[in-house]
């Protein structure tokens, strides 16, 4: 059989998707359907196999009854909101700063993506350094610039602490919405402002009816993957306050984690895990449609 002939062209497209598609089944899929059935059983360890005891709504009912649950869907929707909103108007104005011709422009755009480039745990780790109340950089600044009177300790009370995990999530989640960004100010052709210069816009109404316009499309997918990311980020709140103190910055992912392998709740981790999946693809197919509506 000719598979390179026009006949068996699709057939080709299968063979050759075959592998990827049994690994997208091996290592996303088998896992996912894993855990929906762990999260109806009452299991203290994670099996690999279906069906390990009497199906059952109790991890579903003791959830949706937990006051840590909801104080995390709440720590979860407040980070999504300032943090994402933060990081999408300090990437939106790096872009535009680098975007334009001076003078080591090349080494700005390297600084700006340089938080992006560290991996995560060693950024963290760097900023619990600084953030310490005995000897952190930062508030030796803050002291020495006069804006507070004494050293602050950035892990102890919640609202302090919610700042810190905010302020740490934008410096290391805004570089990625820059280079979105820029790369999609780099495919908007220079005739369109010389056009509107011509009609009298100034650069306000520029930014509003070019600019924007021609990035929508890289808007809505950098917003999309930036909520995700912001969602489902564990490390940078794990290694910095843990998820305390007293549940200030316990999100979903914390609690997950916390039920699963402090507890050794599988099942009941497990109903969090599906609850935070069902979350994530409401809010992804709410942000694709909305953006879809925004550029067509």
């Amino acid at each position: 059989m000719d598979l390179a002939s026009p006949k068996h062209a699709n057939k080709l497209g299968y063979l050759l998707l075959a592998p990827a598609a049994l690994l997208i089944l091996a290592i996303l899929v088998y896992p996912m359907l894993l855990a929906i059935d762990i999260s109806f059983h009452d299991v203290k360890f994670a099996t690999l196999s279906f069906g390990a005891s009497e199906y059952t709504l109790a991890n579903y009912q003791k959830l949706f009854s937990s006051p840590d649950f909801w104080n995390a869907i709440r720590v979860t929707g407040q980070l999504l909101l300032v943090v994402t909103t933060i990081s999408m108007a300090v990437g939106m104005g790096t872009a535009l700063l680098v975007n334009q011709q001076f003078r080591g422009r090349s080494f700005a755009r390297m600084l700006i993506a340089l938080p992006w480039a560290i991996p995560e745990v060693v950024a963290v780790v760097t900023w619990v350094w600084i953030l310490d109340a005995s000897f952190g950089v930062l508030n030796w600044i803050l002291i020495k610039i006069g804006l507070v009177g004494g050293p602050v300790s950035w892990f102890s009370s919640p609202g302090t602490a919610f700042s810190a995990v905010t302020m740490v999530m934008v410096w290391k989640g805004y570089p990625f919405i820059s280079i979105m960004i820029l790369a999609g100010l780099q495919s908007i052709p220079e005739e369109y402002y010389q056009a509107a210069k011509v009609d009298g816009a100034n650069v306000f109404q520029r930014f509003f009816w070019v600019t924007i316009p021609c990035i929508a499309p890289v808007l809505g997918v950098t917003l999309i993957l930036t909520v995700l990311w912001v969602f489902r980020d564990f490390s940078i709140i794990y290694v910095l306050t843990g998820g305390g103190p007293v549940g200030a910055t316990e999100t979903l992912a914390i609690m997950t984690y916390e039920e699963a392998f402090n507890f050794f709740r599988m099942g009941y981790a497990s109903s969090i895990g599906v609850v935070t999946l069902i979350i994530c693809a409401v809010i992804s197919a709410f942000l694709v449609k909305k953006t879809s509506h925004a550029i067509y």
